[in-house]
């Protein structure tokens, strides 16, 4: 009987694992999609902001130079962001629930109780 009670807890344990890994996944994804959502937004704020300054002082937004600064620019705003979704993209898989081995359970139960 004690190994019973024990087996179910154990798969209910079981089931609050997989749900608390499913909370956990939900939650990164849902930093992810705000983290993507603020980085779009300060990347078009800081190139707007660029654009305005280059053309208060006369430069053409289609010289070399300018589009360099401009991809530069781009790329140092989105770095911290590219990096924050390679750390929660490791997160994500690292996030797993633990099931029970019933049947290695069973197996160990009968071993114990013929031998």
């Amino acid at each position: 009987m004690g190994q019973l009670v024990s087996d179910i807890t154990s798969v209910l344990d079981a089931r609050d694992s997989k749900q608390d890994a499913e909370n956990a996944r939900q939650k990164i994804l849902a930093d992810m999609a705000s983290d993507a959502r603020e980085k779009t937004n300060l990347v078009k704020k800081t190139l707007a902001t660029q654009r305005a300054k280059f053309g208060a002082s006369g430069a053409g937004g289609a010289s070399m130079s300018t589009g360099a600064v401009l991809r530069r620019l781009k790329s140092e705003t989105e770095q911290p962001y590219n990096e924050k979704r390679k750390s929660n993209l490791e997160k994500l898989n690292q996030v797993r629930a633990t099931r029970p081995n019933l049947l290695q359970s069973l197996l160990d139960k009968f071993e114990d109780l013929v031998g």
